[in-house]
């Protein structure tokens, strides 16, 4: 599998396009704050829900079935890991203050979704896209839970309740059984569906430009706090999921994918949750996503350089 380092900074670029056209639309007040929590909602409830289902292959075979289990179990691990990792570093005692528990959120979660998918699609094609869809089933059962309890902070019925109606992840598990039983959907629903989330890369970008111009850019290379953040995912995220895959003999396509997404900036569901979750912070959600994607410029490189490239 070989990496196009060509194709993760063209979708920078377009990130940084479409970020920059929802600050623009804040800072003129076309989107309000009333828009942009009615359009946090959407997302999460529909556009993300199509994107994760139309993410699955249409054709089954039993090598195709091998990589995608492998992704599955090797998403598992990683996220655990991640999570404990989270735990130690963003503690109680070594880190107090505000931003603890959206720091853990930003090293467990990256942009596995919305620049992961095309990412990994156009560098490896399906090669890459099997291991990816049963990566992403780990990536979004955990997202959808434990990180939302990371806004929540405190386990209840309600929380359980949310993990099993929530549309995101019942897409991944309809879209996981239509995968493994080769079930054959109409067209026009299928197409339906693919053009919905479509639309969920750009309306995500849109709401997270919005939500940065509310924030003081000028100031963001002051806030160093949020600079070692991003920098602990983006360093320690791939360095743990490739050496810990490794040890574990996953096969060549599943280890690179795995970290490949791993060194990937903070996702931009950190500031969409900050949004829809009452214990966020909206705006240092923001920026820290904003710093995480800038250095993923040179992280990115670097990682793959030391990681991949042999």
């Amino acid at each position: 599998m070989q990496i196009q380092m060509t194709d993760f900074y063209a979708r920078l670029g377009t990130i940084a396009l479409i970020m920059a056209l929802g600050f623009f639309l804040g800072k003129r007040k076309i989107i309000d704050t009333r828009g942009n929590k009615m359009l946090v909602n959407l997302l999460l409830s529909v556009f993300m829900p199509a994107s994760l289902f139309s993410a699955f292959p249409a054709e089954y075979n039993q090598e195709t079935s091998s990589l995608f289990v492998s992704g599955l179990i090797a998403g598992f691990i990683v996220m655990f890991a991640l999570i404990v990792l989270s735990r130690i570093i963003f503690n109680k005692y070594f880190y107090r203050g505000e931003l603890r528990y959206e720091s853990q959120f930003a090293l467990i979660f990256n942009n596995a979704t919305f620049l992961g998918y095309p990412i990994i699609s156009s560098t490896f094609g399906e090669q890459g896209i099997i291991p990816y869809c049963g990566f992403i089933i780990a990536f979004n059962i955990a997202l959808f839970s434990y990180g939302v309890f990371l806004f929540e902070r405190k386990v209840s019925k309600k929380l359980f309740l949310g993990i099993v109606t929530n549309p995101n992840i019942i897409a991944v598990i309809l879209g996981m059984l239509v995968f493994l039983f080769d079930i054959k959907l109409p067209s026009f629903f299928t197409s339906a569906v693919s053009f919905t989330g479509g639309a969920t890369t750009a309306l995500s970008l849109l709401s997270i430009g919005f939500m940065l111009s509310h924030a003081e850019i000028k100031k963001l290379v002051r806030k160093w706090r949020l600079v070692v953040t991003a920098l602990i995912q983006l360093i320690l995220g791939p360095l743990l999921c490739y050496f810990l895959l490794a040890a574990l003999d996953f096969s060549r396509e599943v280890i690179v994918v795995c970290t490949l997404i791993q060194a990937l900036p903070t996702a931009t569901s950190l500031g969409l949750f900050a949004a829809k979750y009452k214990g966020g912070n909206t705006v240092e959600s923001s920026e820290l996503v904003t710093i995480s994607t800038l250095l993923s410029i040179g992280t990115m490189p670097l990682m793959v350089w030391l990681l991949l490239l042999r």
